[in-house]
């Protein structure tokens, strides 16, 4: 079995996947025949999907930048993720690592060790690890257990018993839900094959965010702390439903605001996208979409548990929801008025993608995409 990687002295990553498998839930009960069932219908209607959304969204991919796609359990999202987070935290780390000594946040750090940041990350990836449905992995490294594309990295990972607990908990067609999920996650697959540069400026972007970062390793191993306590139940007391930051609010800088304001602006277009494509495309190809779509919507808007809500507002989830929302209404009204060729525009380089202003204001992106082309 390939290990992660060796342990960083920040985070012991073997430790986090070691604690999130242990502590995962189990997923629905399932026969042995089921759940070869399910994996192979869900690799069918991914092998469908590219056709039916590379149709509606004309965007052309080539084989030079393919991606796998890969049917997995909870543990093995968990396996992804932490592939996936070390890579793009690596230069952060490195950066903690140095200043690890010198201070006092530095030298308690060093005493907590690696293990504890370990554990309280492996039991915020065991929670995550039963809400996902799929996820294109961006960043991802190769693994001899989970391929990954050749250029960079990169795979879809659809989570089979998550996807089959929420067939059953919306009591939905299971076979239509499946296509509706596979429609969604293969748009965003096809989002970073047909357009390359898109992962590189993403990366770019990231780094750009962490190394603008005034490291306090005391601050960020607290966070994760508060994520933790709120998986065991626990709050500071007095703290209100909506009190508290973010993660990714925790170390923001003037420079790191503009970053993040550009990275909130490109996720909200490519998650947007992607549920206007599962939208534009079910009506023919799923015959029980205006059924699953309200009850989707029911089930996001509706959250879950106290303890749900509070992770959602420390991981920032609840900004995720924002940007479906926001950019599907975005990508909606520039089709609208100029057609899915001249939205493809977006795709042309990173400085034709829209601004945060210009999500809300579609019109003025069309206006400076558009219109002032000829001059450029």
């Amino acid at each position: 079995m390939t290990s992660i990687g060796a342990s960083s002295g920040m985070v012991d990553w073997n430790l986090a996947v070691a604690t999130a498998t242990r502590l995962v839930r189990p997923g629905p009960e399932v026969s042995r025949d089921e759940a070869r069932a399910v994996v192979a219908e869900l690799r069918r209607h991914a092998k469908a999907s590219e056709e039916h959304v590379r149709g509606f969204t004309r965007m052309a991919t080539d084989a030079e930048h393919d991606t796998p796609v890969l049917v997995v359990d909870r543990p093995g999202w968990v396996r992804a993720n932490v592939a996936g987070f070390r890579e793009i935290l690596r230069p952060l780390l490195e950066k903690m690592e140095q200043r690890r000594g010198s201070g006092t946040g530095g030298a308690l750090m060093g005493a907590v060790g690696g293990k504890v940041t370990g554990v309280e990350l492996g039991m915020l990836l065991s929670f995550l690890s039963s809400r996902v449905l799929g996820q294109y992995e961006t960043f991802a490294p190769a693994t001899r257990e989970l391929p990954a594309g050749a250029n960079g990295g990169g795979r879809l990972l659809l989570v089979a018993p998550n996807i089959v607990h929420v067939e059953r908990e919306l009591d939905v067609d299971p076979h239509d839900f499946r296509l509706w999920v596979c429609l969604h996650e293969e748009t965003h697959r096809t989002q970073f094959t047909a357009v390359p540069w898109l992962r590189d400026h993403l990366e770019g972007e990231i780094q750009a965010f962490l190394a603008e970062t005034d490291v306090d390793p005391m601050t960020i191993l607290e966070r994760v702390r508060e994520a933790a306590q709120s998986l065991a139940g626990g709050r500071p007391e007095g703290e209100e439903e909506d009190g508290g930051r973010s993660l990714v609010e925790l170390v923001q800088t003037p420079a790191q605001r503009e970053v993040l304001g550009r990275l909130t602006a490109v996720m909200s277009l490519l998650e947007g996208h992607a549920d206007f494509v599962m939208d534009g495309v079910g009506p023919s190809v799923v015959p029980s979409v205006g059924e699953i779509r309200e009850k989707f919507q029911q089930r996001r808007a509706k959250g879950a548990s106290r303890l749900d809500l509070a992770l959602r507002k420390l991981l920032g989830l609840d900004a995720k929801l924002r940007q479906y929302r926001d950019g599907e209404r975005f990508v909606r009204a520039v089709v609208d008025e100029i057609g899915v060729d001249g939205f493809n525009k977006v795709w042309t380089s990173p400085n034709t993608l829209p601004t945060k202003a210009e999500i809300a204001a579609p019109a003025d992106w069309v206006a400076r995409v558009h219109r002032t082309t000829p001059e450029a």
